[in-house]
């Protein structure tokens, strides 16, 4: 396990690594334009598409913020883990809504979806956070939540990207979370990518 301290490292950690799984550290104030970085080195400069899974921002605000850092959101199927929407409404062209942090296995289903209908072999997943999980359901829960997680990226052979918020983070939790990933990286107060 490679523990990397400094943001701009992501991408020389990440260099020699076809498939991975970051988790990923980030100070609360620098959560978002940290979020924003990455995606933009994945989806922008790498033009990989992938799936990103929401538990803190409706989907509508993720379209914004994509919009806002011109990042092409074509790229991503969203799954919205917060919105809750009529049972007719839960899929939208580009996104599947699941309603609460609290339903693992509709969340498990819907990344097995969204993973199998990207058309390419290269894409990622982005979990966005592990911390929200945390308010829902019980740290044992999680972190067999994360184990199955990370035993489906390698089981899909693609990038994963977990995102673990540093303030109100359980300790123990995250260093569990960092057994089932090839790297960890620690944005601190930089939030620089």
């Amino acid at each position: 396990m490679i523990i990397i301290n400094a943001g701009d490292k992501f991408k020389k950690g990440v260099k020699n690594l076809k498939d991975y799984i970051v988790l990923v550290t980030v100070d609360a104030k620098n959560y978002q334009k940290s979020n924003m970085d990455l995606l933009k080195l994945l989806v922008s400069e790498q033009k990989t598409p992938g799936v990103y899974v929401t538990l803190n921002k409706p989907f509508d605000i993720m379209q914004r913020l994509f919009e806002q850092n011109k990042i092409d959101s074509r790229l991503v199927i969203f799954i919205d883990g917060i919105t809750r929407v009529h049972e007719n409404k839960k899929r939208v062209k580009n996104c599947l809504f699941i309603g609460s942090p609290e339903k693992l296995s509709d969340i498990s289903v819907a990344m097995d979806q969204a993973v199998k209908a990207l058309p390419t072999k290269e894409k990622f997943i982005f979990f966005d956070s592990i911390n929200t999980l945390q308010v829902f359901n019980k740290p044992g829960t999680v972190a067999r939540f994360v184990y199955f997680l990370a035993g489906k990226i390698r089981e899909w052979k693609i990038k994963g990207v977990i995102i673990s918020i540093k303030k109100g983070a359980d300790e123990s939790l995250t260093n569990e979370l960092t057994q089932f990933c090839d790297l960890r990286v620690d944005l601190g107060g930089s939030g620089k990518i």
